[in-house]
């Protein structure tokens, strides 16, 4: 499949890694003023038998300029939940811009003004809730933020166990919607396809239906180039539902 549009002059400031470049097909169109490119990718992963089909925006972590068109994103995709699987800074290297206000304040981003309403951390994890106002409309949603801070970058996560449990909760976000779940780390393709990965396997294995991961993989490339660059990591491995 084509990668065009991503290199268009007026996108290439838009990627934050040059060589990660979503496919033309399966990219997020925002309407938006700065146009409607961002680097994010629709992925669609069918549970055979049980007619589930998880729907996912595999995306990369904000830049400082492209922080409003993620919250555009959000907003048009009707998208409740964020799971975030960086920090904003690893091995002194930024891996994502904080477009997020701090608890108790607001961020304008257009006609968008998101507003931090709470935040919880754990020894694992931070969890954050929004309000999204279109401040033209009035309309105003929640959104919520699942940050995983225990995985390093090109690594595995700190305790697989505390991880599969994190997986656990993001299915239990998704239960009663049918929006899509937005996923991002840094490029939106590592950690991001592993997320992926074990939920996808974990609901075949509820529908007692035979996991291959490497199919399962090879789906998720199909909607998104270069999803989970290397063999799938020892957390896999560990999981009692893969």
């Amino acid at each position: 499949m084509s990668m065009n549009d991503c290199r268009l002059s007026s996108n290439i400031n838009k990627n934050r890694y040059r060589d990660v470049c979503p496919y033309d097909e399966t990219r997020v169109r925002i309407n938006a003023p700065s146009g409607d490119y961002i680097n994010a990718s629709f992925v669609n992963m069918e549970i055979p038998s049980s007619g589930i089909v998880n729907r996912y925006i595999a995306a990369q972590g904000p830049l400082p300029h492209t922080s409003g068109d993620f919250w555009h994103m959000v907003w048009e995709q009707l998208s409740t939940t964020i799971v975030m699987l960086t920090t904003t800074i690893e091995r002194g290297r930024v891996k994502c811009h904080q477009y997020w206000p701090r608890v108790y304040e607001s961020h304008d981003y257009g006609r968008l003004q998101i507003s931090c309403i709470r935040e919880r951390e754990t020894p694992n994890c931070c969890y954050r809730e929004f309000s999204i106002k279109d401040k033209t409309t009035k309309e105003e949603r929640r959104v919520t933020q699942m940050q995983y801070t225990a995985w390093p970058d090109h690594g595995v996560p700190d305790d697989p166990k505390h991880f599969i449990e994190f997986v656990d909760e993001v299915r239990r976000a998704r239960v009663g919607s049918v929006d899509p779940i937005v996923v991002h780390c840094s490029a939106g393709i590592g950690r991001t396809g592993v997320l992926i990965l074990m939920e996808t396997a974990a609901c075949l294995v509820e529908a007692n239906e035979p996991v291959y991961p490497l199919d399962i993989v090879r789906t998720m490339r199909d909607q998104r180039a270069m999803l989970i660059q290397t063999p799938p990591p020892r957390v896999c491995h560990q999981s009692p539902k893969v």
